[in-house]
């Protein structure tokens, strides 16, 4: 039976984001050296210039500090719990080992990002609606930018149609659950992120709870009853929303900022049902993903980076048949039921009814692009 080893929060970037990893051993010392075998650089940050535990950290057996025992010789055993704990000074920077170095040298060599930066990149938050065509781009990019934590939003299973566009997923994967699909690609990438799968539609019930564990929102949903209510959820949540679309040859970007405007600022009310076809209707050219989900996966890590100017205000216009960019103003609306002076949408409504549409069927996901 392995040993387990309790990992707190400052170091858990270390090992994949896992609260508790197994290690094998005899002794505390060899349960490290194995833990360091298994996470190169593990050890790295548990002693000095001498090779000895440092000072600030304290490893305790089943709750015994090691130096009221044996020290590192201390004996273990399967079953037993070791606990490697730092002391904290209220708050602790987090660590990088020499394999994420290497994983994030080309941002660590430039000046906007540095390893400031990317500690900033590594302890992000983000919450992506939709594994499908927008989310696919958006989760790879950031999961290789090293965002430490990325959440994942899909109901649905992987269909033959959708490896034109979704990234994501491969054949060997048509029939599985979308977020474990997702999870897979993104940790087989880069296994030092945490991914959180939410295999669930997102609902004015669950969309709070879900909103918490996160610091930015990303919207990939392609459908208006998800789009408003995703707009509406971060809002109320003080949440920034990156938001992107798409349709034949057509895509949309741009961000939302509390107190900058939202989506009911651009479009007050939706399109009567049926007047814009779905990409499911009017189809979506593959490579239109890779363009827009690229530029929402960039406006995340500005704004987690806070350099440069994000998409706020602006909504960007993409036409690929012309190969033509626009920018156009978006202000907000003193009149907007959301964020305006005089709000009248204070809580999630029903936003299928606010939409004219009905409930999606059961087994079919509200964000596929």
């Amino acid at each position: 039976m392995p040993i387990t080893v309790y990992i707190p929060t400052p170091f858990r970037h270390l090992v994949g984001n896992r609260a508790s990893v197994h290690a094998k051993g005899e002794t505390v010392e060899a349960v490290l050296s194995d833990l360091d075998t298994q996470f190169p650089g593990f050890r790295a940050q548990l002693v000095d210039s001498t090779g000895d535990l440092a000072q600030h950290i304290n490893v305790y057996v089943n709750q015994v500090e090691i130096h009221n025992l044996e020290g590192p010789r201390t004996r273990v055993k399967g079953g037993d719990e070791v606990a490697v704990i730092p002391a904290l000074a209220g708050g602790s920077p987090t660590t990088m080992t020499p394999e994420m170095v290497d994983r994030y040298s080309r941002h660590l060599i430039m000046p906007q990002v540095g390893s400031v930066g990317q500690r900033k990149i590594i302890d992000a938050r983000v919450l992506i609606i939709g594994a499908g065509g927008l989310g696919s781009p958006v989760a790879l990019y950031l999961a290789l930018a090293g965002v430490g934590k990325i959440g994942i939003i899909d109901f649905d299973v992987v269909d033959r149609s959708n490896l034109q566009r979704q990234i994501l997923h491969q054949d060997a994967d048509i029939g599985k659950r979308k977020v474990e699909s997702a999870r897979e690609t993104l940790l087989a990438h880069n296994p030092n992120i945490e991914v959180v799968t939410h295999e669930q539609p997102i609902t004015s019930d669950n969309a709070f709870e879900i909103f918490e564990g996160y610091d930015i929102v990303v919207n990939g949903a392609d459908n208006f009853a998800t789009r408003y209510l995703v707009n509406d959820a971060a809002y109320l949540s003080n949440m920034p929303l990156v938001d992107g679309s798409i349709l034949m040859f057509d895509g949309q970007a741009t961000v939302y900022l509390p107190g900058k405007g939202c989506y009911r600022c651009l479009y007050p009310a939706p399109p009567p049902p049926g007047m814009v076809p779905s990409c499911a209707e009017a189809g979506v050219l593959g490579a239109m993903c890779a363009t827009i989900g690229s530029i929402q996966a960039t406006e995340v890590l500005k704004l987690i980076l806070e350099v440069g100017e994000p998409l706020v205000n602006r909504l960007l216009l993409y036409d690929a048949l012309t190969l033509e960019f626009r920018t156009v103003k978006v202000r907000r609306d003193p009149e907007c039921p959301l964020c305006g002076d005089n709000p009248t949408v204070t809580e999630l409504i029903d936003y299928e009814v606010f939409c004219g549409t009905a409930p999606a069927p059961a087994g079919h996901a509200e964000s596929t692009s």
